[in-house]
């Protein structure tokens, strides 16, 4: 039985959120969080919040065993930009986008 958890509107780019997913996808739970609690990456610990709210939800369904658990599927889509305005030299604009992502994560059992 699969469990999921989502990060909606999370404040980072989904183009540098998706390194950071390619490399937990299919791995063990235990793996997956020991390896994105030592990587210097502002979406490492989105995506380690997000697998253990993940687990966390499988022990309240109490349906899974926790200790089978493995990342089946994690998705970064791009959200909406927060349009934003810098002001430059001779009275000019410059426009500032602040992407969001949001990111999906299904956990299964083995």
């Amino acid at each position: 039985m699969e469990v999921t958890a989502k990060l909606r509107y999370a404040q980072v780019g989904a183009q540098k959120a998706r390194l950071v997913a390619d490399l937990v996808r299919g791995k063990n739970v235990n793996v997956a969080i020991k390896n994105l609690t030592f990587m210097k990456k502002k979406s490492a610990f989105m995506i380690k919040k997000l697998i253990e709210s993940a687990v966390a939800n499988a022990e309240q369904k109490n349906v899974i065993d926790v200790d089978n658990l493995f990342v089946k599927m994690i998705t970064v889509d791009q959200g909406p930009s927060q349009k934003r305005l810098r002001y430059r030299a001779q009275g000019r604009g410059f426009a500032i986008k602040k992407k969001t992502s949001h990111i999906n994560v299904t956990l299964d059992e083995r």
